[in-house]
């Protein structure tokens, strides 16, 4: 019985993945699918592990383990998340702000630097807009992934904020927008695949650092520059050592404390997770 993997649609998995593919030989199922639907196909059960939005852990960590070592991370600008906007940031409080619907992470990410940080006192809602549709309707409009790559480098009349450099500006940590996230009740019985799967997965972190450039043709993001998009993928990290697991953390406590999340998860490993975060 195979696993049934989930994997982002964004650039910022292409390196992991592709190295993976030629380090696993086994057949697993790929879902794909943006954070939002990977979350709820993994939370049904549907999918059984996946590199899923750090939120979703802190929202109901008892159904799920977590494989050790890895993320998908950035220390400070991120290039990926962004908040597009006509005023500047200051002028924000009292904005209402639309959200793309694609992920939870950053959106609560933008809640704790607009509500913590910087003590406004602002309105969000949903939307699938792009920015010179939101204009009307919303005072600044957060983008992520490939659309928020694409939407940087065809505005030139916004103010665009990257939210991975305002969390490390605030706290001077990495934030953790991923981690691989486990369905506990849908392994049951595939151990040892998981254990197999999380130690390829290491290797393939590793082994992706060498061979960028070799993932930019037939990638399908050409669009953005072969330069820019070697540049991107070097701020991007797949571990999760001390500095990330203190950032997460820190996000746990912040979403806590804005009622993003119920409780303070406790961080739980995958069984058979040596310490030190290697199988």
């Amino acid at each position: 019985m195979s696993l049934r993997v989930g994997r982002i649609e964004y650039a910022n998995c292409v390196p992991l993945f592709k190295a993976f593919d030629a380090l696993c030989d086994k057949d697993h199922r790929f879902v794909d699918g943006v954070p939002a639907i990977l979350n709820a196909m993994l939370s049904l059960g549907e999918i059984d592990l996946s590199p899923s939005s750090s939120i979703a852990y802190g929202k109901d960590p008892n159904r799920y383990w977590l494989l050790p070592g890895l993320s998908i991370s950035a220390t400070g600008p991120v290039r990926s998340v962004l908040l597009f906007t006509r005023q500047p940031l200051e002028e924000l409080d009292g904005a209402t702000i639309g959200l793309t619907n694609e992920s939870d992470t950053s959106v609560a990410l933008l809640k704790i630097i607009l509500g913590k940080f910087l003590a406004f006192k602002n309105s969000f809602q949903r939307t699938d807009a792009l920015p010179q549709q939101a204009d009307s309707a919303f005072g600044a409009l957060l983008l992520i992934g490939n659309q928020a790559m694409r939407m940087s480098m065809t505005v030139s009349d916004y103010h665009v904020y990257d939210l991975g450099e305002l969390w490390h500006r605030f706290t001077g940590l990495p934030f953790v927008y991923a981690l691989w996230v486990v369905n506990r009740q849908s392994v049951a019985g595939q151990e040892d695949s998981v254990i197999d799967l999380a130690r390829t997965l290491q290797q393939a972190k590793v082994a992706c650092r060498d061979r960028l450039p070799l993932y930019v043709k037939g990638s399908g993001l050409e669009w953005y520059g072969f330069d820019n998009l070697i540049s991107y993928w070097q701020t991007i990290s797949y571990d999760l050592g001390e500095l990330e697991m203190e950032g997460l953390r820190t996000f746990y406590r912040y979403s806590y404390e804005l009622g993003i999340i119920e409780q303070l998860p406790e961080i739980v490993f995958f069984p058979g997770a040596i310490s030190g975060g290697s199988f």
